[in-house]
């Protein structure tokens, strides 16, 4: 019996009743923009907010929980995930709704550019950074997403939120303890939907901000790949990819992952990376610029699950710690 069988049936009936998708041994390279990864020992996709609550009730608080998005900036081990990954289904959690002339509400599977979307749709600004973030509501929120100079707490109102188990919470803008790429909102909140607020605006002049942001992606970023988008975040008072260039790392490969030679903060997959490939590059790379220029780069991609045995990657690759 396989890891996914085995758990679901050690919780027996406990999971009869719930709507949603559930799938055992589901295969994480599917989901993962980078399209590399091993195996989850089951993954839940509920059907709305209430059949989510009823699953987290569900399953006891010993069997691990992993919330995942849209996949965009996400690197999954070889070695798995244990226990469930949870994913939110576009249908129960995906949609954009204007309720008033300044405010939005999105559910957290709803993609970053369908929320610049409504705004346009509504005459509302402030949103056009959201067409340039390939991911999802609940990513924003979770890590501050952002993007030509505009971060996602700069338009957060509220977010509604289960805990571990099923119980609903409301967390303000203040709330969410928002900081440079980062929320310290307790880690085992969902999000799953948001109140954000921008400012009437000509419908002509977001569209036009809109199209700014699209030409800057296609002309310096390799949005053709499979990438994670933006490997490592900003250091203080410098760029993540002037210093990965210094140190030598553009167009640096590691089996199949690739420092992207057109912007070298952005990690490709040229074919057949595996999620070792991947990790082994970034700390390689982070290894290098702590050693050219003494900055601790910082992953900006999340990267969940176990290390296959025999593949495991240290920080930095064990050095100059």
């Amino acid at each position: 019996m396989n890891r996914g069988s085995a758990l679901l049936a050690q919780l027996g009936d406990r999971l009869e009743g719930l709507r949603g998708r559930l799938t055992p041994g589901a295969e994480m390279d599917k989901i993962t923009w980078f399209r590399a990864g091993g195996v989850a020992d089951a993954l839940y996709q509920p059907a709305d907010e209430d059949d989510l609550a009823a699953f987290l009730r569900a399953v006891p608080e010993d069997v691990p929980i992993t919330l995942v998005g849209i996949g965009s900036n996400l690197l999954v081990r070889e070695g798995g995930i244990p226990g469930f990954v949870v994913r939110l289904s576009a249908r129960g959690f995906g949609e954009a709704e204007v309720v008033s002339t300044t405010r939005i509400r999105a559910g957290a599977a709803t993609p970053d550019k369908r929320l610049a979307a409504a705004a346009l749709e509504a005459g509302i600004g402030g949103f056009h950074f959201f067409h340039g973030i390939p991911g999802g509501v609940g990513g924003a929120l979770r890590m501050n997403a952002g993007a030509n100079g505009v971060e996602t707490r700069e338009r957060v109102i509220e977010v509604r939120a289960l805990d571990r188990k099923g119980e609903v919470h409301i967390l303000s803008n203040a709330d969410m303890g928002y900081a440079y790429r980062h929320s310290s909102a307790p880690k085992d909140l969902i999000f799953t939907s948001a109140v954000f607020e921008g400012f009437p605006e000509d419908r002509e002049a977001i569209k036009a901000a809109m199209a700014a942001v699209q030409h800057h992606r296609e002309t310096v970023q390799p949005i053709r790949e499979k990438t994670g988008g933006s490997t490592f975040k900003n250091p203080d008072g410098t760029s993540a990819w002037k210093e990965i260039d210094k140190a030598g790392c553009r167009g640096l490969m590691i089996g199949g992952a690739q420092m992207s030679p057109m912007h070298c903060n952005f990690m490709i997959n040229t074919g057949n990376a595996t999620g070792y490939d991947l990790e082994h590059l970034g700390e390689t790379v982070r290894a290098r610029v702590l050693e050219s220029s003494g900055i601790r780069l910082q992953w900006e991609i999340k990267r969940i699950g176990n290390f296959k045995p025999g593949h495991e990657v240290q920080e930095f690759l064990g050095q100059l710690l």
